[in-house]
């Protein structure tokens, strides 16, 4: 009897140590890919003054291009069976906040992909591999503006950072269930960059960028993080055709107009919050209370609109970058659910 307990032990030990390779390899499988690339959306061509290259080199005139959106993307196969996500970044950022976490983890790019989702990554008009429009800051170069109407670059420093997407109460202080890799905050802040938006014209040719993308898509799920964050509701008072969902991540939401909140109810959409948003100072309690307020007056004027409180589902400790955050995967599985309820089955419905 020993000997056959020590067998049947011996066995069951086996049998789990193969299913925990089993899992490992799955977790490790490889990312298989129909098609990725890149290329861009908008953008016009501007005349310009150009300083001349060299001490003393005349100046020449020429054409530039600008306000142009740069966007590069994956589709696994069977991708058509869903509807292809936009994700768009925030201040002081880049398309790399949905890449590979600050530690090293799988991010919601690849996580998408690996969920049959083609994904695009656009950086914000101004911002990063999009470029920006240099004319001011040259003419205010050569005198011929004054100092006064440079714009304002937002460039966030780390104690900044720190406080806005909490972290922790006070710097390098994290709380005690805190959900960003706090050991890997320089990796976050190797991110961050200049943000450049004070040099756009009014509507912010992002928005803009953005609905055409999603039309050129024959249809697509908008996201927009922080700075961003509206950007997805700002397309869709553009041009709401492409437009099937919009998914938007911690931001203030303004006041809208009753005929723009009428346009809005027409797209389903869900708001997210972490946590932790009462406990640093700073705009996120009224940020909540104001998307609330959004969100039930698209919900009053017939829309589909979800307001996604983290803490309130049991995710505790959720910083403002909950993409990067250590539970990232468990969230955007919350967020891919809400897709699959509220947009692919009316897009299931109109393939009918």
């Amino acid at each position: 009897m020993k000997r056959i307990a020590a067998l049947i032990a011996a066995t069951l030990i086996v049998v789990a140590l193969s299913a925990k390779e089993k899992k490992h390899e799955t977790a490790q499988q490889s990312l298989v890919l129909a098609s990725q690339g890149s290329f861009f959306v908008g953008g016009e061509s501007k005349t310009i003054n150009s300083p001349g290259r060299g001490p003393g080199a005349p100046s020449t005139q020429g054409e530039v291009t600008i306000n142009q959106m740069y966007v590069q993307y994956q589709t696994p196969p069977g991708a058509s069976q869903h509807l292809p996500v936009v994700m768009v970044h925030g201040c002081c950022l880049s398309s790399k906040t949905w890449e590979t976490t600050p530690d090293g983890r799988m991010g919601w790019n690849e996580y998408f992909v690996r969920k049959s989702r083609s994904v695009y990554l656009a950086d914000q008009v101004s911002r990063a591999r999009s470029g920006f429009d240099p004319t001011t800051i040259n003419a205010v170069k050569t005198g011929a503006i004054p100092p006064s109407a440079l714009p304002n670059i937002i460039d966030a420093t780390h104690q900044t950072a720190w406080a806005i997407f909490r972290f922790g109460p006070t710097y390098n202080k994290p709380f005690p269930d805190e959900q960003f890799p706090v050991e890997a905050a320089d990796e976050l802040y190797k991110q961050m960059i200049p943000d450049l938006n004070a040099t756009l014209p009014n509507p912010n040719p992002t928005w803009k960028n953005m609905a055409a993308l999603a039309v050129q898509l024959k249809g697509a799920v908008l996201m927009g993080h922080s700075e961003s964050g509206f950007f997805p509701e700002q397309s869709a008072l553009q041009d709401p055709s492409g437009i099937k969902a919009n998914i938007s991540i911690e931001m203030p939401c303004p006041e809208l107009k009753p005929e723009q909140i009428a346009t809005l109810a027409k797209i389903p959409t869900l708001v997210v919050f972490g946590d932790h948003l009462s406990d640093v100072p700073g705009i996120w309690s009224a940020a909540f209370d104001g998307c609330k307020k959004f969100v039930d007056q698209v919900k009053a004027a017939g829309g589909d609109a979800e307001m996604m409180s983290l803490p309130a589902l049991g995710l505790k400790g959720n910083s403002h970058m909950l993409m990067q955050d250590k539970n990232n995967l468990q969230v955007a599985d919350l967020i891919l659910a809400w897709i699959d309820q509220h947009a692919e089955n009316k897009k299931i419905a109109r393939a009918k």
